[in-house]
């Protein structure tokens, strides 16, 4: 007979080691009686979701919008202008996964252009 151990074992065992529960199943008689396994887990992050923090994301800043035809499109060259729907002083947006996070305004850092979050949006209920 062997002992049996699930994932909700071994994540609820203590950060050192934790042998399996008195009510384990126990040999039959005649059997050689085996040591319980000892199960480790891993140390665990300060934060359930601390590993997230190192996964990047797409983010880009928006600076306006506008819908062009196809012919308009295929028109573009360079030198090209192309108008956009904000004025200027608008604030720029910061859109991760095609959803709004932020708003704030454009600036020069080192000749590239940045954003500084001047807004962060509250989140979208689910």
């Amino acid at each position: 007979m062997s002992d049996t151990v699930t994932l909700a074992d071994s994540v609820l065992a203590p950060e050192e080691e934790r042998s399996l529960s008195p009510e384990a199943p126990q040999p039959v008689e005649g059997e050689a009686e085996a040591s319980p396994p000892v199960l480790t887990s891993a140390p665990q992050p300060a934060h359930p979701i601390e590993f997230l923090k190192e996964v990047e994301v797409q983010a880009s800043v928006e600076l306006g919008r506008v819908v062009l035809s196809i012919g308009e499109v295929l028109a573009l060259g360079p030198g090209s202008v192309v108008h956009l729907d904000k004025m200027l002083g608008d604030p720029a947006e910061l859109v991760i996964k095609d959803r709004l996070i932020a708003r704030g305004e454009v600036v020069v850092v080192d000749d590239k252009f940045g954003l500084r979050i001047t807004e962060i949006l509250p989140r979208r209920s689910p």
